[in-house]
């Protein structure tokens, strides 16, 4: 029985997206990628929104049968909107996934988690066999931490333990994330708040040292990921 609701069916991306012929083209070429009987892992932003629309007009025009897995609960809507099934990974493993991300060194190592869902994010990355992230030159940095501070996901009670061991491991600003929109700190797709710390230096070691502390859920580090960059062109 349907509900009759109008929430899912008028949905709409809720903000402007800037550059939109590039991404647009990038949106296309993932969308060219998917084969009958794909299990695809969808990630957060704006491009992956577009590929989302491209990949739902090849599902019914084709008639293929693929199958998604959102890394966020805003996507997990759109798929309802636009038709891709959803499945899970206690059913599937990923076949391969696209996502964004907030920076790029020149070994492919990333920041993301701007959105909050970087544990999801990391979850399906490390799950699947190919990775494509969707960036555009302003993502391009020299180093981490050039652009955009670590976003780290953590356990509400561990709040105060977590920021006395992030001190310890050089962290030079922890930031309580704030909601847009709401009254007090943004929640995580999980239901956790979000550290965003600056770092001085980022080394290889530094997502691991993160995540070994405990209360932190995950962190924003992606650093020696299989990880394959497609960039959105500016012109």
């Amino acid at each position: 029985m349907d509900w009759q609701s109008s929430l899912i069916k008028n949905l709409e991306w809720s903000d402007k997206i800037i550059n939109i012929s590039g991404k647009q083209k990038v949106a296309d070429e993932i969308a060219a990628k998917v084969k009958d009987g794909d299990i695809i892992g969808v990630g957060s932003g704006s491009t992956s929104y577009l590929a989302l629309i491209a990949i739902a007009t090849r599902i019914k025009e084709e008639k293929l049968n693929v199958k998604a897995i959102p890394t966020s609960l805003e996507l997990s809507m759109f798929c309802s909107k636009l038709g891709v099934p959803l499945t899970t990974l206690y059913e599937n493993k990923p076949d391969w996934l696209f996502d964004g991300a907030d920076e790029v060194d020149p070994n492919n190592s990333l920041i993301k988690g701007r959105g909050g869902a970087m544990f999801k994010e990391k979850l399906l990355i490390s799950s699947s066999v190919v990775n494509y992230i969707i960036v555009d030159d302003s993502k391009m940095v020299s180093k981490l931490g050039t652009n955009f501070p670590v976003p780290i996901e953590v356990f509400p009670q561990a709040l105060l333990y977590v920021e006395k061991e992030l001190k310890q491991l050089g962290a030079t600003s922890i930031v309580l994330r704030p909601a847009k929109g709401k009254d007090g700190s943004i929640i995580s797709e999980n239901g956790n708040l979000i550290l965003d710390c600056k770092f001085d230096e980022i080394g290889n070691n530094l997502e691991k040292d993160i995540k070994s502390i405990t209360g932190v859920i995950e962190n924003g580090l992606f650093i020696g990921y299989n990880l394959q960059i497609l960039m959105a062109s500016n012109n």
